[in-house]
């Protein structure tokens, strides 16, 4: 039985909420990008209840504590088939027992699912160093990222503490969603259009004057410091991977 719901994390503790409910403890979280043809396997729509939601996550903490309770939250960004298959069953498992030992390592699915959410720690870390922003001439600067992991939700809080005083916005093209800080507060965004960009840089920006000749005196100070005899492309590529490089300004 495949749980059809929408991507969200509240979404995704109902479909705990609805195989409690309707006994179906094995039934397969999924989002309707992530179907597959098939005869054999059923489909039900779960819609999102907040009261619903909030009752799993009061059970969870109950169980486990609140300092572990996110520990299901960013499993759940790693944004995987099997990531939220490990989660949902691990969260039934929990219920069904009572208790719940999450930091036993020489249990191979928490040992798995510590394993995603410290990939997804990893990314969370090069986002905050990666993200690069575009001026525009209304004062918005704009990032474009498109991460393996969905984790934006995890970093607009360092980057409205570092940037307090602009206004941003970061868009994740991947998952078609972002965030936007207006000056005040974070509001999330989205498009309905759905296609990959192959150069966030190729896209048409009223750009602020001046944006060009900052990127010009970056890429400059960039090539000035680089030391062309101790060129190190393995370790280079190993602290930022080629797949950020479209993203970097000193890289185009």
């Amino acid at each position: 039985m495949n749980y059809l719901f929408d991507g969200s994390f509240n979404g995704y503790l109902c479909c705990v909420f609805e195989a409690f409910e309707r006994k179906e403890f094995y039934a397969s979280p999924k989002v309707l990008t992530m179907l597959e043809p098939s005869i054999f396997n059923d489909q039900r729509e779960i819609l999102t209840d907040l009261n619903k939601s909030s009752r799993i996550l009061k059970g969870i903490e109950k169980i486990i504590g609140k300092k572990d309770l996110n520990i299901f939250y960013h499993n759940f960004l790693a944004d995987q088939k099997e990531a939220w298959e490990l989660g949902f069953r691990t969260i039934i498992r929990l219920f069904k027992d009572g208790k719940i030992d999450i930091r036993d390592y020489g249990n191979p699915e928490i040992l798995q699912i510590h394993q995603t959410i410290k990939k997804v720690s990893r990314e969370r870390h090069r986002m905050k160093a990666f993200v690069r922003f575009v001026k525009s001439s209304d004062n918005l600067y704009t990032a474009l990222i498109e991460p393996d992991f969905n984790v934006l939700p995890l970093v607009t809080t360092f980057f409205k503490n570092r940037f307090s005083d602009q206004q941003w916005l970061i868009y994740d093209i991947r998952r078609n969603y972002g965030y936007h800080y207006d000056g005040k507060e974070i509001h999330e965004v989205s498009n309905s259009d759905n296609h990959e960009i192959e150069n966030p840089y190729a896209i048409e920006l009223d750009l602020d004057p001046r944006e060009l000749e900052f990127q010009h005196l970056w890429k400059t100070y960039f090539k000035s410091t680089n030391i062309e005899e101790r060129k190190n492309l393995k370790l280079h590529l190993r602290h930022v991977p080629k797949r950020y490089w479209k993203y970097l300004v000193e890289k185009i």
